[in-house]
C-alpha cells in the first residue's frame, strides 16, 4: 500500500469518527434540550396519598390512580372567572386521551360545601366525562387545600380580600402533570392554547417513557 492511498484510508476514517461524534453530539443535545426528550422532574419529594370522593359517590384514592399519568386541576362548579375557559380546554386535551388507560384526569373543587357529589356529576356531564377517565374529586376542605399547595405545589385557598369575582376562592390557572411514578412533571397555563396543546404533546412523551 503507497503513502497516497494511506494518507486517503487516514483522512477518511478521520471524517467518519468527526461526522459520527457530531451526530452523536447532535442527537443527545437535541434530545436533552427543552421540549425534546424525557421531561424534567419538578421539585423535590412525590406527590402524596390522597383520599376524596369522585362525582359517583365513590371514595378515590391514590391507589386508584397508581402507575397512571395524572393531569390535575383545581375548579369549582359555580364559577363565573377562569374555571370555564380552563375546563373548556381541559375538554379538549381529555378528548384526546378519554380511551386511553394509561392517563387519568383529576378535577378537584375549592369548594366542597356546595360542589357535592350531584353538583359535580352534574357538571361532569357537560363535559360528557367518563367517571374512570375524568374524575371530579370533592372531599373535606383543607385536604384538598393542602393537597394542592404541598403536593400539586399550586393555589388553592379562601380569598380573604373580599374582591374576588370568584366568590371568595383563590385557585390556581395550572394544570399540573404527574408521572407514573408521582412525580410532578410539568405546569401549564390553562388559559393558554399553546400551553394546552403543549400538554398534549407532554403526555405522550411520557407515555412514550420506559
Amino acid at each position: 500500500m503507497n503513502t497516497s492511498t494511506k494518507k486517503t484510508i487516514f483522512f477518511l476514517s478521520f471524517f467518519f469518527l468527526l461526522s459520527a461524534g457530531f451526530m452523536y453530539y447532535y442527537w443527545k443535545t437535541k434530545k436533552d434540550s427543552p421540549g425534546e426528550g424525557k421531561l424534567k422532574i419538578v421539585g423535590t419529594s412525590k406527590v402524596g396519598p390522597f383520599s376524596f370522593i369522585s362525582q359517583e359517590g365513590k371514595t378515590i384514592t391514590d391507589k386508584d390512580v397508581a402507575g397512571k399519568i395524572r393531569v390535575v386541576e383545581y375548579f369549582f362548579t359555580t364559577c363565573k372567572g377562569i374555571c370555564p375557559k380552563m375546563n373548556e380546554s381541559l375538554a379538549t386535551v381529555y378528548e384526546q386521551y378519554r380511551h386511553d388507560n394509561e392517563v387519568v384526569f383529576l378535577s378537584h373543587t375549592v369548594d366542597p360545601v356546595h360542589d357535592t357529589v350531584g353538583a359535580m356529576m352534574a357538571y361532569s356531564q357537560k363535559f360528557n366525562a367518563d367517571p374512570q377517565h375524568w374524575i371530579f374529586l370533592t372531599g373535606e376542605k383543607q385536604a384538598l387545600y393542602n393537597m394542592a399547595r404541598y403536593n400539586y405545589l399550586i393555589s388553592a385557598q379562601d380569598d380573604t380580600s373580599g374582591v374576588s369575582i370568584d366568590k371568595d376562592f383563590i385557585h390556581d390557572n395550572h394544570f399540573v402533570l404527574v408521572d407514573r411514578e408521582d412525580n410532578i412533571r410539568g405546569f401549564y397555563d390553562g388559559l393558554d392554547q399553546v400551553e394546552v396543546k403543549r400538554l398534549i404533546t407532554d403526555i405522550k412523551r411520557l407515555k412514550e417513557e420506559k
